[in-house]
Order: C-alpha cells, then sequence, then structure tokens
C-alpha cells in the first residue's frame, strides 16, 4: 500500500507543476493588457507604464512564472491588481460558501442516487426500475440553471420558504446558512443525482451477472441478500469515480448557479475577475480548481485500493 500511495503522490505532484505552468502561460497570453483596461483607453503611455511596473507585470513571464508559482507553496496568492487585496484572503472568504455547496449538493446527491439506483437494479425491468430510469433521463435532460429558476419562482416567490438569492454568512449561525444554501445545493444535485444513480444500477447489474453471484444465488441467497452482501461493494469502484469527479465539478462548475442565486462563492470570483482583466486572481482560483480536481481524484484512487485490494499491485 506504500508503494502505491508514493506513486499515486508523486503523479499528483507531477500534475500540479504541469497545471501550473499551463494555467499560467494560458492566461498571459490572452488579449488584453490588465493596466490599460484599469486606466481606460485615454490613459497617458508614461501612467500605462507606471503602472505595470507597480503591478509587477514588466517582468519577464517566467520570472513572474516562478514569483507565482513559489508564493503559491508559502501560501501568498499575490495581491489582486482591481482590489488591492491579497488573493488567498479573497479566495478564503468566497471558499467558505463554495465548498460548504459543493459537500451540501453532493451529500444531498449521494443520499437519492445510490438508494435509488440500488432499488432499479433490484426490479430490474420492472415498473420501479422503469420508473426510476425516465425520472434520472429527464434530470439529465433538464438544465440546472432553469430548474434553479424553476426553484426560485416555486419556493422563494411562491411558497416563499427560502430566500430567492444572497448568503445570510456562517456568522448568522449553521442553520441559517445552510438554509441559504438549500435551493442552491438541490439545483445542482438533482442532475447529478441521476447520472450517479444510473451509473449505480448498471455498475449492479454487470456485478449481478457475475459468476460469484452465480454462485452465492446457488448456494440459496435471494437476489437481494446476493446484492447486498456481495455486490454492493465491487459495484463501488465505478460509482466511487463519478462522486469524484462530480464533488471537482461542483466545485469548480458553479459559477452559473452562483450567478443564479448572487452567492459570493469562486465562480463569481472568477467571473468577476475575468470581467475585470484581474489575472492574477484568475490564475490563482483556476489553479486551486485544479488542486481539488486532482486531490479529489488522488483520494479516490486511494479508496479505490481500499475497496479493492488487487488494484494496489497494478499501481
Amino acid at each position: 500500500m506504500g508503494r502505491y500511495f508514493a506513486k499515486r503522490l508523486l503523479s499528483l505532484i507531477v500534475s500540479l507543476v504541469i497545471a501550473s505552468w499551463v494555467i499560467f502561460f494560458v492566461i498571459e497570453i490572452a488579449p488584453g493588457d490588465p493596466a490599460s483596461f484599469m486606466l481606460g483607453i485615454n490613459a497617458q503611455p508614461d501612467t500605462v507604464a507606471a503602472l505595470r511596473s507597480e503591478l509587477g507585470l514588466d517582468e519577464g513571464k517566467f520570472s513572474r512564472y516562478i514569483s507565482w508559482f513559489t508564493g503559491m507553496l508559502q501560501g501568498d496568492f499575490g495581491t489582486s491588481y482591481t482590489y488591492r487585496t491579497p488573493v488567498a484572503q479573497m479566495v478564503a472568504d468566497r471558499l467558505w460558501v463554495s465548498l460548504p455547496l459543493a459537500i451540501y449538493a453532493l451529500t444531498l446527491s449521494t443520499l437519492i442516487a445510490l438508494p435509488a439506483g440500488i432499488y432499479a437494479a433490484s426490479r430490474r425491468g420492472k415498473t420501479g426500475d422503469i420508473a426510476v430510469m425516465g425520472a434520472t433521463q429527464l434530470g439529465v435532460a433538464v438544465p440546472n440553471f432553469w430548474f434553479a429558476m424553476m426553484l426560485v419562482l416555486v419556493f422563494a416567490i411562491n411558497l416563499r420558504w427560502f430566500s430567492a438569492g444572497g448568503f445570510v454568512g456562517w456568522e448568522a449561525g449553521p442553520l441559517a446558512a445552510l438554509h441559504s444554501l438549500t435551493l442552491p445545493a438541490i439545483a445542482l444535485a438533482l442532475p447529478q443525482a441521476a447520472i450517479l444513480a444510473r451509473v449505480m444500477r448498471s455498475a449492479l447489474l454487470d456485478i449481478l451477472g457475475e459468476d460469484f453471484i452465480r454462485t452465492a444465488r446457488a448456494k440459496g441467497l435471494s437476489q437481494r441478500q446476493a446484492l447486498w452482501r456481495h455486490g454492493l461493494r465491487n459495484a463501488l469502484i465505478p460509482v466511487l469515480t463519478i462522486i469524484g469527479l462530480q464533488f471537482s465539478f461542483l466545485l469548480a462548475g458553479a459559477i452559473i448557479i452562483e450567478q443564479v442565486f448572487y452567492l459570493p462563492g469562486l465562480g463569481r470570483l472568477v467571473f468577476q475577475a475575468i470581467s475585470a482583466r484581474d489575472l492574477i486572481v484568475v490564475e490563482s482560483v483556476v489553479m486551486l480548481l485544479v488542486f481539488a480536481v486532482i486531490l479529489v481524484n488522488f483520494l479516490v484512487d486511494l479508496t479505490y485500493a481500499l475497496v479493492d485490494p488487487r488494484l494496489r499491485g497494478r499501481g
């Protein structure tokens, strides 16, 4: 297990270094100069040059990359061009919205999807299976931003059970904060639950056709008993893959939902930074999100090895 862990850790480090290089240079070659954008089209060239020098934009790209990357390793993400505040502080403030939202949505998605997938697999071809598959097909087809607006219309405007947007902050109490994140979490969770339920069903049906399940059935176990005792554990590997990918998506891809509900999360921060040409913020946030994706995949790989020890020898 130690060798497997070491190989996966080395892969994580190499992936992060390559990702940092790609993120920095791809964003840097995008058209537009931050200093010119901040000062406007009528700014004098010497004023623009002075601002570029103040922001460190007159240095070479490779030198700026090294400074940015080594700073991140020490927890220093630089200073925002637009807001003149440390990027690390801006990210930390918004991470306390995006991270709980992603965890909340993933929890809802898993709690809905796994029982639904197991139920559908245990009733293959029957009414329950058809109903679950029909519901998941609808969940995959409906855009989450449209679903989010319908949630606002029904539960915020008509029923007034929730606010239409905004975040009250954790200082208002955990229950109040989670209450304000409930509609966004549902809007994110249900489409993901539809995908996860279908994967759970397919994985279980594949496992139920294996020889060891037939042997268990021959020994007197019912299909449901064989599914719970032997099938579920072996079906978890593809499910864990999807859960890991979904968490990464929920953390990094919630920008539209954050816009719909006016949540001050990482997605809105990136959107605002792109609009303001605040490159250092864009680079740092994207790098943080890439790190989250790679870290989640790393943890999923370790979970694979715990679920199926045979994979340790293939690492």
